[in-house]
């Protein structure tokens, strides 16, 4: 595998893994049988609320206090990737737990392909980073360590403005984030009682206009508006819908944001079920893993003994 090859599959690996994370925490209803509970098991009847960012409120508290769900859904960023991703997190302290993700187009499934991959990965994440399975193909080029691990400070390093934030956002990112994006849009509305996977939610949608995003027209404090702001802007976001659906318990059953990226359409659908259920994350073997800055470094060395 050439050193560019290492490097182009290692960095999209770091970004779809980071994004899939943040989308999962953070965005058509594909059908199934998983059931939203509350803690207790139950699905809940809960009671009617009129105002619609009251109810929110209430659903940014309990979701964010809920600390772990099972987590399925798909993503679409415009030409760079398009993938599925199941699995389940816990964010009581930091992002952790694991994600199965499979890329099905765009240039990161070509990228993957042309490097030997199937295009299904695992990854696992950590309160300091994550590691990415990357399967046989890596490890025929690694001498057996197929893991690449990505430090938070590594990324936040390497990466610049862009890593720093990516770090941020990968220890802080929590389920609500939607929630925070409706309440941000001033303009949030009780769509209606539909059901969800056999559960019944009431759906909520707003239109997120990055350049109004200001204190005067939402319940976020400043600094939450800050953050949200630029990550729209960075992703090339101008605005974004964002559609919520809650069960009686005031937790997270679904959520979708759509929107226009720089590279095309964005997309995201998460499904969200057995709140409170148990996670847990195993680092994978020490000598089955390689850090991707060292990686780097080792790539770099051939191809600089090789000229």
């Amino acid at each position: 595998m050439r050193t560019s090859t290492v490097r182009r599959v290692g960095v999209a690996v770091a970004v779809a893994a980071a994004l899939t994370s943040v989308g999962a925490c953070g965005g058509s209803d594909d059908g199934g049988t998983s059931k939203a509970k509350g803690k207790d098991g139950s699905s809940g009847s809960g009671v009617v609320k009129t105002d619609a960012i009251a109810a929110l409120l209430d659903v940014q508290k309990k979701t964010g206090a809920a600390h772990s769900a099972k987590i399925e859904g798909t993503m679409v960023m415009g030409s760079t990737r398009s993938l599925k991703q199941s699995g389940a997190l816990d964010w009581s302290d930091g992002v952790t737990g694991a994600m199965e993700i499979t890329y099905t187009g765009g240039a990161m499934a070509d990228t993957m392909k042309k490097a030997g991959g199937n295009g299904t990965m695992q990854a696992r994440y950590f309160k300091d980073g994550y590691a990415a399975d990357m399967g046989a193909a890596l490890a025929q080029q690694t001498g057996g360590k197929r893991w690449i691990s990505y430090s938070y400070d590594d990324l936040a390093e390497l990466g610049g403005a862009a890593g720093a934030a990516m770090k941020d956002q990968m220890q802080n990112t929590t389920p609500d984030q939607g929630v925070k994006s409706l309440l941000a849009s001033g303009d949030v509305k009780e769509v209606g009682k539909e059901q969800v996977r056999g559960v019944a939610t009431t759906h909520y949608s707003g239109t997120v206009d990055v350049a109004e995003l200001t204190a005067k027209n939402s319940k976020l404090d400043a600094d939450q508006l800050a953050a949200l702001k630029k990550q729209l802007n960075d992703a090339g976001v101008t605005t974004e819908t964002v559609d919520i659906w809650v069960d009686g318990n005031d937790l997270l059953v679904k959520k979708s944001e759509r929107g226009q990226m720089k590279t095309g359409e964005l997309n995201m659908t998460f499904f969200y079920s057995d709140y409170g259920t148990k996670v847990s994350a195993e680092r994978p073997p020490a000598g089955e893993t390689v850090a991707f800055k060292e990686l780097l470094k080792q790539q770099q060395g051939a191809a600089g003994n090789a000229s």
